[in-house]
């Protein structure tokens, strides 16, 4: 990671954090925000003129505008920026490490703020080497099934290409889940157990009769 993060001592202990419910962040993936709300304006605004760190994390219910925070999120640091002529904020956080609330803090910011343990998250600074487990024919035979049911529409040369995190990774991030089934993927320990919570959802949802979807791209 370009910002020398090699151990979960090196991360910042508070970060703020951006309750979004069905997006989840994962490392090294890539996520686009576009930020309008004026109090995560001034969380943009704030980590930029520090180390760029925001911390994703799901909603599990509560007010709407003071929702219970999930007890895993994923902290990123924000990679690319661009401000609109209306005031809008267009960002892309890229993945660094997962954490556990450890607390949320009493703060005087109009967006929230958690001390963040990465400790038992350390390993996602190393990217995973290996994958020779990995039967990237049987995964990609269950991604079909289920792309095929929902009229979803990927790069199939991208898929076959890519490597097996950045493939199971940005998949987990953008398939159109539930919350608590983004929650499960986000958690699973390492990509291997990933793999196993991805490709089972991926197969109990072909197995469903009936979709009702429009037809998207994923491209």
């Amino acid at each position: 990671m370009a910002q020398g993060y090699v151990k979960a001592v090196d991360l910042p202990q508070v970060i703020p954090v951006f309750p979004l419910p069905g997006a989840i962040l994962l490392p090294r993936g890539q996520l686009p925000l576009n930020i309008f709300e004026p109090r995560y304006l001034n969380m943009i605004d704030d980590a930029m003129a520090g180390d760029r760190i925001i911390g994703m994390i799901q909603p599990v219910g509560g007010p709407r505008r003071l929702p219970s925070l999930s007890a895993v999120g994923c902290a990123g640091r924000i990679t690319t920026f661009a401000e609109t002529s209306d005031g809008r904020y267009l960002v892309t956080l890229t993945g660094v490490a997962r954490f556990r609330v450890a607390s949320e803090l009493p703060v005087q910011t109009p967006y929230r703020q958690v001390r963040a343990a990465f400790q038992p998250f350390e390993a996602d600074l190393t990217a995973p080497t290996g994958g020779e487990g990995f039967d990237r024919a049987a995964f990609l035979g269950a991604l079909r099934q289920y792309l095929e049911r929902r009229q979803l529409e990927i790069d199939w040369e991208t898929a076959e290409a890519a490597p097996q995190e950045a493939l199971v990774n940005s998949l987990s991030m953008a398939l159109p889940f539930e919350p608590a089934e983004k929650q499960a993927l986000m958690e699973s320990p390492a990509l291997e157990d990933r793999v196993e919570v991805l490709t089972a959802l991926l197969r109990i949802d072909a197995a469903e009769s009936g979709d009702g979807d429009s037809q998207t791209s994923m491209q």
